[in-house]
């Protein structure tokens, strides 16, 4: 009898062979992808791996061919807030990552590339995956510098064929503003990220977001204003109240950031103005469940968050299996969700 607090024996491959009546050789191949195997022969071992619970050691594993399989998502937690459109970056990330038998795990790590430095000097991953790219982001330099693969889900100002994918900006805020035009909205604001924060100032989102707008505004003949504010509701109320004081003849308002559109969206029914019927409200980038939060419900550009998290993998796997680059586009618009934010200017 086996006694209290005492394991099950530890299943080998030696057992997992001797059911699937092969060698061990063969069931090594299967676990370390080192040779082919008939598709008959791998369903055998992997049956026989089911029924007598074996789990493979990916230490081990790793050893023998130096490879983790297990892959990094670099998110700067700190200067980021992680809401619903984060995770959806991550969810679906790790989804592709365990579609192509690799692991993800998420590293909080800064933008300036010192603990990344650190980490991928352990040899923990395979590779990385870059979030909240700046235009000029340190952390390329520090994975370049070790060899380390790694895809961005974002862009630098000079890619020079880095593996990347990112949203398309100037379709995204095209596509907004044309919205907002043809319900006849002809007095805009955005409200953008803060580029005066040092945190931000190069941060690609804000600075291309901005950019798009100036363009899009110049040419439909609009009063260009911008206004920055934080990632923060409070913040977004401010600026709400900030609109109202110096800008009262608006009719529509676009923003960037989620957190501050709601901001923006509770800051104006505070001041008595009513959402859409006196002002229309359009989240350039936002996930649905954030979206849900607002009363009304917010118009949004919906972020392509899930196709981006598995693209983004996607391309580093690639380059870790030496299969060939992600295939174009690899800029994915933000689409027009409608809401109860928006509707035509007042008569």
């Amino acid at each position: 009898m086996r006694k209290r607090g005492e394991g099950r024996p530890m299943v080998t491959m030696r057992d997992v062979a001797k059911r699937a009546g092969v060698s061990i050789a063969t069931v090594s191949f299967v676990l370390n992808d080192t040779k082919p195997v008939t598709p008959a022969t791998r369903e055998r071992i992997e049956l026989a791996m089911a029924e007598l619970g074996f789990r493979r050691n990916m230490v081990a594993r790793a050893l023998a061919s130096r490879r983790t399989h297990i892959i990094a998502m670099a998110y700067p937690a700190l200067d980021h807030r992680f809401g619903f459109s984060a995770a959806e970056f991550l969810t679906s990330a790790a989804e592709a990552a365990r579609n192509q038998d690799y692991h993800l795990v998420l590293w909080p790590v800064g933008n300036d590339g010192t603990e990344l430095t650190e980490l991928v000097g352990q040899g923990l991953v395979d590779g990385v995956v870059l979030m909240e790219v700046q235009l000029d982001d340190p952390r390329v330099a520090v994975l370049q510098g070790t060899g380390t693969p790694f895809a961005l889900i974002g862009r630098t100002t000079t890619l020079e064929s880095l593996a990347h994918v990112d949203i398309d900006f100037e379709t995204t805020v095209d596509n907004a503003v044309g919205y907002l035009h043809g319900l006849g909205h002809r007095r805009l604001i955005l409200v953008s990220g803060d580029l005066t924060d040092p945190r931000f100032h190069n941060y690609g989102p804000y600075v291309r977001s901005e950019a798009a707008y100036r363009r899009v505004a110049a040419e439909y003949g609009f009063e260009t204003i911008v206004l920055q504010c934080a990632d923060a509701t409070r913040a977004g109320q401010d600026a709400a109240a900030q609109l109202v004081r110096d800008h009262p003849e608006t009719t529509a308002v676009l923003v960037l950031n989620e957190y501050s559109a709601l901001g923006v969206i509770s800051g104006l029914n505070r001041l008595g103005h009513s959402v859409p019927a006196d002002i229309s409200v359009l989240a350039l980038l936002m996930a649905p469940d954030t979206a849900a939060m607002s009363d009304p419900e917010l118009s949004m550009m919906r972020t392509p968050g899930p196709e981006l998290g598995a693209l983004g993998t996607d391309a580093l796997i690639r380059q870790l299996e030496g299969a060939a680059p992600l295939p174009p586009p690899h800029l994915i618009p933000a689409k027009l969700h409608i809401g109860g934010s928006t509707a035509p200017p007042p008569g």
